[in-house]
């Protein structure tokens, strides 16, 4: 029995590891919810911003707002990118899995074994485009399948027949099959919903999906073996996060997604009412013209904006903002 528990504890942790190449990272002990640094990586002539953006796990749109100005085929040799990698944690319970549509991102906390601190693993992901919303609340994980057969749905066929692609009633396992080689299945109603792989990966981070979520093929290979059915996931639509550090008020925006599921302009009529929301009952000192260029701009990155209020001070000092550079049956 000893032996056993040993080497499971050894699977675990070479699991843990393989993930850990995404992003793993212990939780904030004092309970703050910033993780991660931001990183830098200079170009070659044959380097693309999606190449770049799979290889070091991060979504389409996420590299790019991170390096405005950049072209995303041809950046160049010897250009030096920002591989925006600090993170605030999007609110609400750190279990199970949770999903953040704006965001295009995944979060997974796995449940600690005695004796580890918790740490949480995080993913880009594709979400639905127009007209195939991924729906919001909380569900849960209700099988997996490996290398499983796709099915597309009569709504999907038509769709494709209506291009002058048409799809057979099965796409088996394969380099062809849209959910690539794992599927996780959710409890949400019609049973179509999945966190997939994918045989497109250029695409993750992307609004393109039939409302299922999609991530790179090696993210989903290491994120299955972790994930036990019953895990519960959270779908939430929060294109505004802050995060408390040593005083400071950070804030990380992202465009907003509508009632259509789409990804829409930033409008600081609407973002700011969410930060006063996000804040709660915490008070604080802002600096209103960088919030709201940080507001409109929303590039994903955490941003200082204000500094816990003091009642002597009547007007903050102005903060310095960080350098950016610039079933199976599911339908994917």
């Amino acid at each position: 029995m000893h032996g056993r528990a040993l080497s499971q504890g050894f699977v675990w942790l070479a699991l843990l590891c393989n993930a850990a190449q995404a992003g793993t990272f212990a939780l904030p002990e004092d309970g703050s919810t910033l993780i991660g640094e931001d990183a830098s990586v200079t170009t070659v002539y044959e380097d693309t911003l999606p190449d770049l953006a799979q290889h070091y796990s991060l979504g389409y749109y996420e590299i790019i707002r991170a390096n405005p100005g950049v072209d995303v085929w041809i950046p160049g040799a010897d250009k030096h990118l920002t591989l925006p990698g600090r993170r605030i944690l999007p609110p609400g319970p750190r279990e199970g899995i949770v999903v953040n549509l704006p965001e295009h991102r995944l979060y997974f906390y796995p449940k600690p074994r005695r004796g580890e601190h918790p740490v949480v693993i995080t993913y880009p992901v594709s979400v639905g485009k127009m007209d195939w919303r991924t729906p919001l609340g909380v569900t849960r994980i209700v099988s997996k399948v490996r290398n499983p057969p796709w099915y597309p749905p009569e709504s999907v066929r038509k769709e494709h027949a209506d291009r002058g692609e048409p799809l057979p009633k099965v796409v088996p396992a394969g380099p062809d099959n849209p959910l690539g080689a794992f599927a996780m299945r959710l409890a949400i109603p019609s049973g179509s919903y999945l966190i997939h792989g994918t045989n497109n990966p250029r695409a993750v981070g992307m609004p393109v999906t039939h409302g299922c979520i999609r991530m790179y093929p090696e993210d989903i290979a290491a994120l299955f073996p972790l994930v036990p059915v019953g895990t519960t996931v959270r779908l939430i639509n929060e294109p505004v996060k802050v995060a408390w550090v040593e005083g400071q008020l950070l804030i990380e925006v992202h465009p907003p997604v509508d009632a259509e599921g789409q990804s829409v302009e930033p409008d600081v009529a609407v973002l700011e009412p969410l930060l006063d929301q996000a804040l709660g009952s915490d008070t604080a000192a802002i600096h209103w013209d960088l919030a709201r260029e940080t507001l409109q701009a929303a590039t994903g990155m955490p941003t200082l904006v204000g500094l816990a209020a003091e009642p002597e001070h009547e007007q903050p000092p102005t903060p310095t903002a960080p350098a950016s550079a610039d079933e199976t049956g599911g339908a994917p």
